[in-house]
């Protein structure tokens, strides 16, 4: 089964946790940004993976891309050449492909971004197939906590065990 994993990411840690995601579902997987996850890729997806970090305690809205490319602490630029996966998901078409959502945070984040991402998945068709996954940054920049590309791709091994069983009929 195709899979893709869709990502928004500024300074590589929630890129670095998708491709390993991707790696542990299995060859059949590929990490996308969201302008590489056009309707037609998702359309041909039996699973699709989506995960952002965590900014302002949120999925980040627009409001935050100038915000984050004017950011002068941060060790780099961030990349906000692509869109946002709240845009991303605003157009994503109706399907019946299964899901799961993840999200780059500081430990001690009170809010995050997965609840907004399987909200608009499960509103479009989408069926969830795991919980949510949370992986954590040290820093408002990274780097992730030691660890943490490895319990990713146990996840995406995970994920490839779970597409595996009957999705669930609708209920009635």
């Amino acid at each position: 089964m195709h899979a893709i994993v869709v990502y928004e990411s500024h300074w590589g840690c929630t890129k670095a946790v998708a491709e390993a995601i991707a790696e542990g579902i299995g060859t059949d997987a590929r990490a996308l940004t969201t302008d590489e996850a056009t309707p037609e890729v998702v359309a041909e997806a039996g699973l699709v993976v989506a995960g952002a970090p965590v900014i302002a305690f949120a999925l980040p809205r627009a409001s935050a891309t100038a915000q984050l490319a004017a950011d002068t602490k941060a060790p780099r630029p961030a990349d906000v050449s692509h869109p946002l996966l709240r845009a991303w998901l605003e157009r994503i078409p109706a399907g019946r492909a299964r899901f799961a959502a993840f999200e780059t945070r500081i430990w001690w984040s009170p809010r995050g971004s997965t609840g907004t991402i399987e909200s608009r998945l499960s509103k479009a068709g989408y069926a969830k197939i795991a919980k949510a996954e949370r992986f954590i940054v040290a820093g408002a920049y990274g780097p992730l906590r030691e660890g943490e590309l490895d319990r990713a791709r146990e996840w995406g091994a995970t994920l490839k065990q779970a597409i595996g069983t009957p999705r669930a009929a609708p209920a009635a």
